[in-house]
């Protein structure tokens, strides 16, 4: 497969998990169908192939060099390194949004850094002990620790 025919296909997939994340986006945080709809958004990820480095490129409008250094970096996973890098189409994804919010706010330099920091902070904000902890303090709940 052609390194524009491989793009093509990613990209109309990430473009069709896009307008599925917007109508799920517009549901409430306890709707039903927004976690159905972020699973189908989770399946179609899941299945999609391994991505190429040179295709990921395309897709985030860098170079190839860049993506496989991204790569080491831990900011973009591997899917397999033998024969050849392949790149977790889903991890992508997320880079994805993260690369276009930067750009549309006029960051273009130290983009690795400030996406590595996102996604750092993306995963904390996931972490259930966290959203406990953040809870009580906004209740007032706990004791200072000295």
């Amino acid at each position: 497969m052609t390194v524009a025919t491989e793009a093509a296909r990613i990209r109309d997939l990430f473009e069709q998990v896009a307008e599925i994340e917007e109508v799920a986006s517009s549901l409430s945080e306890d709707d039903e169908r927004r976690r159905k709809l972020n699973g189908v958004v989770a399946k179609a990820l899941r299945g999609a192939p391994p991505v190429r480095p040179v295709v990921a490129g395309e897709l985030l409008a860098l170079t190839e060099k860049t993506v496989k250094a991204w790569a080491r970096e831990g900011v973009l996973a591997i899917h397999s390194q033998e024969p050849r890098m392949l790149l977790d189409p889903t991890r992508l994804h997320e880079v994805l949004h993260v690369v276009s919010e930067l750009r549309r706010a006029g960051r273009t330099r130290g983009l690795l850094d400030e996406v590595h920091r996102r996604l750092s902070d993306a995963a904390l904000l996931e972490r259930a002990d966290l959203a406990t902890s953040l809870g009580q303090m906004s209740r007032g709940e706990g004791r200072v620790v000295r």
